[in-house]
């Protein structure tokens, strides 16, 4: 029997390895880092792919990266030199994500529905199109930039802001060297996320983030402050729409381009007057989607992974889901997406004794006995229901068990979906 190593220490992480460890074909599992609510945790970065490989190797691992960047970094071309199984793309197929200015020309050439969009590498000639331009605009950095280089403007003046946010004082980094100017959508967005060999495709069961921080999706774009599953905007026509028209159309021209495709395929859409338009791909499972995918899921995850990693994904029927809806609600530092204190007492996480929900950790450590806050996004609490006002009512009557100095979430996670109900 394999070992499992998580590769990544947020709640995405924590959910994947929460979910694997089911498997009756598992012995143990690892995480690198991992946080403070996840076990067997290894001192090993992330990012650190050659120390990572040397675990898994000596350890008998079967290798799972949960984060864009060492995907981006090249994790499973260096695995895969060195003989040892890994799920996930390669570096050449996680442009997809790394570059928003060639997945937009990609999708362009692939005939995906996308924004109207145009790309610059100069400040002066981006400024000009915004002044020049008559639309409402988002204005989104190339690069990784951790679910945040995305700015939606309502103004023009909103939109020659962002561009010297993201190229002049340079917030993301050398993420905003190159930037995607589009054309804003009107409509509610979605989350498809579908696992693929590169030539197979099996879809995962519908989701949807709230990005904003703020309830109502106000305020700044976040990592995501919660998710639901399944979401009502994709019905079982929908779903077969984006599976031809996106998915298949993204695997085939992936491999055209002798990028082919491993791992999980995740496309961010906008649902505009029934259609879909692709707004961005993740390389990866999305974080906190994962959370209520992974509570809904009934399937083996590990013979699913190992068949995409063998190329025989082709072999294995359709995911099987539990009828339930499950709802992720995520708790955050005071002070997020911006600055925010670390080290803050975590209280009620010993209240929480209930098979239907589940606490996930993100930006959590272990300190004196204590666990404490590490980062922006905390926890990821998670509950099903029989129904989504259901789930909606057991996570945050558990989300009121557990606070910390300065503790912060939305309280408005799923709403969506119950207005999207009563009117049908």
């Amino acid at each position: 029997m394999p070992n499992v190593l998580i590769v990544g220490s947020g709640g995405r992480e924590h959910a994947l390895g929460w979910k694997l460890s089911k498997s009756k074909q598992l012995n143990r599992t690892y995480f690198a880092p991992g946080n403070g609510g996840t076990s067997e945790n290894i001192p090993i970065s992330a990012n650190d792919a050659n120390e990572l490989s040397e675990f898994a190797k000596e350890n008998d691992c079967f290798t799972v990266v949960g984060s864009e960047e060492p995907l981006s970094r090249g994790i499973v071309d260096l695995f895969e030199s060195r003989g040892l199984k890994i799920f996930g793309p390669s570096r050449e197929a996680a442009i997809l994500e790394a570059s928003k200015v060639w997945a937009k020309n990609f999708m362009k050439k692939s005939g995906i529905r996308t924004a109207d969009f145009q790309t610059f590498d100069d400040v002066e000639k981006a400024r000009d199109y915004v002044q020049k331009s008559s639309k409402q605009l988002v204005i989104k950095a190339d690069g990784l930039a951790a679910g945040k280089g995305v700015i939606v403007c309502s103004s023009r003046q909103e939109a020659l802001d962002a561009l010297d946010s993201i190229m002049i004082t340079k917030e993301f980094g050398d993420a905003g060297k190159s930037i995607v100017v589009e054309e804003k959508l009107e409509g509610e967005e979605a989350s498809f996320i579908a696992i693929t060999d590169g030539r197979t495709i099996i879809p995962l069961a519908s989701s949807q983030d709230h990005k904003r921080i703020y309830d109502d999706d106000k305020g700044p774009n976040t990592g995501g402050m919660g998710a639901y599953s399944p979401t009502p905007l994709i019905d079982e026509k929908l779903n077969e729409v984006v599976t031809r028209n996106v998915m298949q159309r993204t695997v085939d021209g992936m491999r055209s381009e002798g990028r082919e495709f491993k791992g999980f395929l995740y496309a961010g859409l906008m649902i505009q007057n029934g259609e879909p338009y692709v707004l961005e791909f993740n390389v990866r499972m999305g974080d906190p989607e994962c959370q209520p995918i992974m509570m809904r899921m009934e399937s083996d995850l590990l013979e699913y992974m190992q068949h995409c990693v063998n190329g025989n994904l082709d072999e294995l029927e359709p995911m099987k889901w539990s009828s339930r809806a499950a709802v992720c609600v995520v708790m955050t530092s005071k002070g997020y997406p911006g600055t925010y204190e670390k080290g803050k007492v975590i209280n009620g996480l010993n209240k929480v004794k209930t098979n239907t929900v589940c606490v996930f950790h993100a930006g959590t450590a272990k300190k004196n006995g204590d666990i404490v806050t590490n980062g922006g996004r905390v926890l990821g609490v998670t509950a099903l229901g029989d129904g989504i006002e259901n789930a909606i009512k057991n996570v945050y009557n558990t989300v009121t068990m557990i606070g910390w100095d300065g503790v912060y979430y939305r309280k408005d996670i799923g709403r969506k979906a119950l207005k999207y109900l009563k009117k049908t």
